[in-house]
């Protein structure tokens, strides 16, 4: 075996242990992960409210390869919502725009879901309340750059 055979292979091993334990540990803080692992509840999951229980969710959406990120879930109604701000642009909401099929991690079970962009201004209004009472914050008047996700169960 030739040395540049010995280098390549050994540059190939790193290069998979290294996207294994990235996909394994994160996503963390604000750096995205790849897949997210956990047990996978099939069951359709018809009401939500335990997601307020959990302090933070962490969603994979897919493209040509898997985006996981921790962000806020929360539930009203039963429903499931998750949110940003300034999400234009963002890798995950254009990802999830052109893909809503998608699984989000609660503690940890995975929960496959479909994602629906909010545009009615009523149930914004109302994943805008959820959040501020998950949250323990006043709440203020929606800012017009949040955007809001409703997920339904699969």
């Amino acid at each position: 075996m030739t040395l540049i055979t010995k280098l390549s292979a050994a540059v190939v091993v790193v290069l998979v242990l290294s996207i294994t334990v990235f996909s394994a540990v994160c996503p963390c803080e604000r750096t995205p992960g790849l897949w997210l692992w956990g047990e996978e509840i099939k069951e359709p999951v018809t009401d939500w409210s335990f997601a307020n229980t959990v302090p933070l969710c962490q969603l994979q959406v897919n493209s040509w390869r898997p985006h996981s990120i921790n962000l806020n879930c929360m539930s009203a109604n039963q429903e499931l919502f998750i949110s940003c701000m300034r999400c234009e642009g963002k890798v995950w909401s254009t990802m999830a725009l052109n893909n809503p099929q998608a699984v989000i991690r609660m503690g940890d079970k995975l929960y496959p879901v479909t994602l629906k962009q909010l545009k009615d201004e009523a149930l914004l209004d109302i994943a805008w309340q959820a959040r501020a009472e998950k949250m323990s914050r006043e709440p203020q008047s929606r800012p017009e750059h949040w955007w809001s996700f409703q997920l339904e169960s699969l």
